[in-house]
């Protein structure tokens, strides 16, 4: 019988993962206030790429699919986050919205096989799509109309990149990352020079301190390598919604983080908002798995 629950270590890692990614909002806060956006990314993904690719052998998939993903999840995803985040949204209301790729992973997956939405996921996109009203109704300075723009076109990136991923479901995807983010690397260091300038970057360089450098490896290597070789290896000893549903804990350590660390407000509209949003997430997310075990020819309380 296929195993459809986490163990308890198991699950304590997949926590562990979820904190790291949530809490990883306030460290590129953190990272931001000496390094520009553009740059900030660029740093990122270079250290991602070296040393770790001189010990990890390139996935076996096309150069094409690497760069595509590379330049989607770099220039488009984090590249936009950051900039958003540099002054146009909070981390804790970026870590919630960023999650929206869900729902656009899964319109460009059914544009793709032609596949109908069913009524219970236009539900869910109903809540979450409101509660992202409520951000945008309530746009000040933790959320300007600019910034929650930027934050859903980072969305929008990273779903592309989830389906260029999955051309290739059986591929390393720790290999996966460190082999594309090579090319995440020169149209970032090129949007820098344009639109941030060198003045800027060597400004940037020349403020960084230990702490700066700290971030930046956190980023490569808390958040990308550690994160996604810890998440890998858990989706391939579990069914992939098993594994799914504990992401829904990352806006929570993001929104909490924020609020500990930077003193970022939580009102009511916030919160509702929030709840808004991860109603229509953990709908979408748990509706696919009880689907997926209806398929299985067992009932939802077999798992």
């Amino acid at each position: 019988m296929p195993i459809t629950s986490l163990s308890w270590p198991h699950a304590l890692l997949a926590i562990a993962i979820t904190a790291v990614w949530g809490t990883n909002f306030v460290v590129i806060r953190l990272g931001l206030d000496d390094l520009p956006p553009l740059l900030f990314a660029t740093l990122r993904f270079a250290l991602a790429f070296l040393p770790a690719a001189l010990f990890i052998r390139r996935p076996d998939v096309p150069w094409r699919r690497l760069a595509a993903y590379g330049v989607l999840i770099g220039a488009g995803q984090f590249g936009l986050l950051f900039i958003a985040m540099s002054g146009n949204i909070s981390p804790g209301l970026a870590s919630l919205v960023v999650q929206s790729q869900v729902f656009f992973t899964i319109a460009l997956s059914m544009r793709a096989t032609g596949e109908k939405v069913q009524p219970v996921q236009w539900f869910a996109v109903a809540l979450a799509a409101s509660g992202v009203a409520l951000i945008a109704a309530r746009a000040d300075s933790d959320a300007t109309p600019l910034g929650l723009a930027l934050v859903l076109l980072a969305a929008l990136s990273w779903a592309g990149g989830n389906t260029v991923a999955r051309a290739n479901p059986k591929a390393n995807m720790l290999a996966y990352v460190v082999w594309s983010s090579v090319f995440a690397v020169p149209p970032l260091l090129a949007l820098s020079l344009i639109f941030e300038g060198s003045a800027a970057i060597s400004a940037g360089l020349a403020n960084a301190d230990a702490v700066t450098w700290g971030v930046v490896l956190w980023q490569s290597v808390g958040n990308s390598l550690f994160g996604y070789a810890a998440w890998g290896w858990l989706l391939a000893r579990y069914p992939a919604a098993t594994v799914a549903p504990m992401s829904l804990l990352v806006p929570v350590f993001g929104m909490a983080a924020s609020a500990w660390w930077l003193g970022e407000d939580l009102p009511l509209w916030k919160l509702a908002a929030g709840g808004l949003i991860l109603a229509g997430l953990a709908i979408n997310v748990l509706w696919a798995r009880i689907a997926a075990m209806r398929a299985a020819g067992r009932t939802p309380m077999a798992g």
